[in-house]
């Protein structure tokens, strides 16, 4: 997701240097080969919002099978309740592998060392959603003012993950750009996340476009962390106009997508891959959804 203002707000509506760590092959070669091919829906936010079913449906027929939903509000995905969503993307043959929902320091209760009924809601409503993956796109900055508050919520993250699985669903995080440019104690941000997550309890959604702002370059990352990465934000980046960076269509910009599938593919145990763009330079979301699914079919990984 884009680190710009707007997204940050959007997010906190919806949601009410390291060392490597080495996986044997067998752990995730099997998985590499397996590319579910999806479409944040936050990519046509504004088409969503005006009528829900018809972008679905537009999705849908341009290929896509998979689509990641950005809007969770009050136990509602889009305004649908849970099984009513789920009906919706079954009938129209897609799937819901994974979803956002930022998740805050308030879900956590710390004196009860136990989550909120709302949050273990949240995990119960993305199983009905039949999702394999709850993501939270978002640290809030309480949570990252020092190196123990931060350290101390990755354990927390780790419930989130045993939590998760209880319900068959896997707790995950995905990136923006301050994990790279913010140093708690000298080490950054990502570094901590990846450092005191349990990988069998907490996957990683590495955004590759995000981070280039905060300095990260996401094949540096692939191979500092092999086998860590199971899903993948796939976008590419163009100067802004406004922002330092924006989204384009893949293959238009200064990433080079290509590599990096096939990196993610070959050594980091990725098995789902989510076009997102969140800025289009003149063509219509619908438009350059179609042409970055095209794109990413025509690429060999």
């Amino acid at each position: 997701m884009n680190h710009n203002d707007s997204r940050r707000k959007f997010l906190q509506t919806s949601a009410l240097a390291g060392t490597a760590l080495l996986i044997p092959d067998a752990l995730w070669a099997s998985k590499a080969s397996q590319k579910n091919i999806g479409l944040q829906l936050y990519s046509v936010r504004d088409d969503m919002k005006k009528d829900p079913l018809a972008t679905l449906k537009a999705v849908a027929e341009m290929g896509y099978k998979n689509v990641e939903h950005a809007n969770y509000i009050n136990h509602k995905f889009y305004g649908y309740e849970p099984k009513e969503f789920r009906k919706i993307i079954d009938d129209l043959g897609l799937a819901m592998r994974s979803g956002h929902v930022v998740m805050k320091g308030e879900d956590w209760d710390a004196t009860k060392q136990d989550f909120t009924d709302s949050w273990k809601q949240t995990v119960e409503d993305a199983a009905i959603l039949g999702q394999k993956y709850l993501i939270s796109p978002w640290l809030d900055i309480s949570l990252r003012r020092n190196f123990e508050d931060c350290k101390r919520f990755m354990d927390v993250f780790n419930k989130a993950g045993e939590l998760s699985l209880k319900s068959g669903v896997k707790f995950g995080y995905h990136n923006h750009d301050f994990e790279f440019s913010l140093r708690l104690t000298s080490v950054k941000v990502y570094d901590i996340i990846m450092q005191y997550t349990d990988p069998k309890l907490v996957c990683q959604q590495l955004d590759i476009g995000n981070m280039y702002g905060g300095g990260g370059r996401p094949m540096e990352l692939l191979k500092q962390y092999p086998g860590r990465f199971e899903l993948m934000h796939v976008k590419d980046e163009v100067k802004g106009e406004k922002e330092p960076w924006e989204s384009s269509m893949l293959g238009k910009g200064i990433m080079n997508v290509a590599e990096v599938l096939k990196e993610a593919a070959k050594t980091a145990g990725t098995t789902e891959y989510i076009i997102e763009q969140e800025s289009y330079q003149g063509h219509t979301p619908l438009e350059s959804m179609k042409y970055d699914l095209e794109w990413i079919k025509k690429v060999k990984f």
